[in-house]
């Protein structure tokens, strides 16, 4: 808007956003992790230093208020990090997923959890990306395979990530009907590996902790006993007024006998025990 030109009338749509205008911004975070700890938030220099020591290819790490941490990659590198997790601070695990575009920060619930699982004896022609989320969905909801399950480069396993409600009982095997050309099926069992869980607390029902380290389980104290003394039924008798001390007199010491200083002291000695309560 020029100088002295009238500004444009207010309206009540929300202004066009533009698909150039997100493909321009989203360039700056395309090799972005994004993550977030199970458990109490380390300090954001502690992890700038750990990060840095173990991923050398990280080339910016920025926090938020809320917990989240952005790790910009050089390359892209970022899917290499997310797939050999999962990654541990101080025995605290950390959450990590590949940044998209509209990604809203928002920590998942207590119970959920992203997990990489092996999917073994799976027939190859089910090595698609639309088979592996089906077969997926069955254990939790399926997020991205590995980058070698996808091109069928290891066929020992079916490696995918999947976001994983541990509240629920874990299965260690499931079946699948193989649908065959005649309309006929066929049972197929596939054996289900989780790489890692995070260590749930049964006294909170958290992740990040145990149940022997949980905060929340404070130590209990003894009681402390308290004396408490007997209240006074009677009347109280009236405290008279304080009266001086009487000092007694001592013979003058005799000249040249020494004993002056002595006597002295033990004046000074008998005065201080009326002083003193």
């Amino acid at each position: 808007m020029t100088p002295g030109s009238a500004p444009a009338a207010a309206s009540n749509s929300p202004p066009p956003i533009y698909v150039e205008i997100i493909r321009n911004g989203s360039q700056r975070w395309s090799n972005t992790a994004v993550g977030y700890f199970l458990g109490r938030r380390p300090y954001y220099h502690h992890v700038n230093e750990y990060v840095r020591s173990v991923w050398p290819m990280v080339r910016e790490v920025t926090t938020t208020s809320n917990g989240f941490f952005f790790f910009q990659f050089k390359t892209i590198a970022t899917m290499e990090v997310i797939e050999g997790g999962p990654w541990l601070f101080q025995g605290q695990p950390i959450v990590l997923q590949k940044w998209e575009p509209s990604m809203v920060l928002r920590k998942l619930q207590h119970t959920q959890v992203p997990v990489w699982i092996k999917l073994r004896h799976l027939p190859v022609e089910l090595w698609t990306t639309e088979a592996l989320s089906t077969v997926a969905s069955g254990i939790g909801k399926p997020l991205y395979p590995d980058a070698r399950t996808h091109p069928c480069t290891r066929l020992d396993f079916a490696r995918v990530c999947i976001m994983l409600d541990i509240s629920l009982k874990l299965l260690r095997h499931i079946v699948i009907m193989v649908p065959r050309e005649d309309g006929s099926e066929s049972p197929c069992k596939v054996d289900v590996e989780y790489e890692w869980l995070p260590p749930k607390c049964n006294a909170c029902m958290s992740l990040g902790h145990s149940s022997k380290g949980c905060p929340a389980k404070k130590p209990r104290q003894p009681p402390m006993s308290v004396y408490v003394q007997k209240p006074v039924t009677g009347p109280r008798e009236p405290m008279g007024e304080l009266e001086p001390l009487a000092v007694p007199r001592t013979k003058a010491p005799a000249p040249g006998s020494g004993s002056g200083s002595v006597e002295r002291e033990r004046i000074r000695a008998r005065l201080l025990c009326y002083i003193m309560p």
